[in-house]
């Protein structure tokens, strides 16, 4: 009887990714079922997590979880909702100023609406914002350099913050997995709820970009708390129930419209 061949290193870790979302993460089990060392199953777990598909466990793996998805998969959820918020943060910013853009898909969404206006600085941790941006020359485009976080596609690190020491934005926007009431911004990664908190102190005004659906949601256990003066930006579903919490930070600000709920004046930019 002919033996099967053995798959190739890729569809070795196409197969293993599924079995580690189908609950099989341990490395001696997963040896056996593959036939193959479990010194290689560890080089194709440690290459599964470089590339943000698992997490690494001691003698296994797990699934980083349907929430840890890449940008362009997130950005097909709810696309009108969030195309409105990002718009609605677009006007806001006035030409000339400096604006710090955090990954996520509606900061990407923003980035593109920025992108065609006159003698902006752009700061960005964002592949999505800086893809946007990239080539238009009204835009000053400044990149904080680092290591690049997969699957987000946001570029985090100590430099990172080094850099944000640095800079001194007239309005920061912040992207979230999730936005709940006394806990603040839901991140996939301590790494990245540290940068996020360094840029909400970073600027003279801050603002957070979240549709409905964000709201009170909570898919990894990480988070940046909201401990300044901040406005939210998302749109109208579940006004009453959801945007309460929020008002007396800064307001809420609902896309396609003018109306603010809650929160006091609107503090223009420096020197305005």
């Amino acid at each position: 009887m002919t033996s099967q061949p053995r798959p190739g290193t890729r569809d070795r870790r196409a197969m293993l990714l599924e079995a580690v979302r189908d609950g099989s993460g341990g490395i001696t089990r997963l040896a056996e079922e593959f036939g193959v060392s479990e010194s290689t199953i560890r080089r194709d777990l440690a290459s599964l997590a470089g590339a943000g598909h698992v997490v690494r466990t001691y003698g296994g793996a797990l699934d980083t979880g349907p929430g840890d998805r890449g940008p362009r998969e997130k950005d097909q959820e709810h696309a009108a909702a969030r195309d409105s918020i990002a718009r609605e943060a677009a006007a806001l910013v006035r030409d000339g100023e400096v604006v710090l853009l955090d990954d996520g898909t509606i900061t990407g969404r923003l980035a593109r609406y920025l992108a065609h206006r006159e003698g902006l600085t752009v700061v960005t941790n964002s592949v999505t914002a800086i893809r946007e941006l990239a080539g238009f020359p009204g835009i000053d485009l400044i990149v904080l350099g680092g290591r690049l976080r997969h699957p987000g596609e946001a570029i985090l690190g100590e430099s990172v913050l080094a850099q944000l020491r640095h800079v001194s934005p007239d309005r920061v926007f912040l992207g979230t997995d999730g936005l709940v009431s006394g806990r603040g911004l839901c991140c996939p990664s301590l790494e990245q709820s540290v940068v996020r908190h360094a840029m909400l102190h970073a600027g003279a005004e801050a603002y957070v970009l979240a549709d409905h659906s964000q709201l009170g949601q909570a898919p990894f256990p990480y988070w940046t708390p909201l401990d300044r003066e901040f406005r939210l930006v998302t749109d109208r579903t579940k006004v009453d129930i959801q945007y309460s919490p929020f008002a007396e930070s800064g307001g809420v600000l609902l896309a396609g419209g003018t109306e603010t709920v809650g929160g006091g004046a609107h503090h223009g930019p420096r020197g305005s």
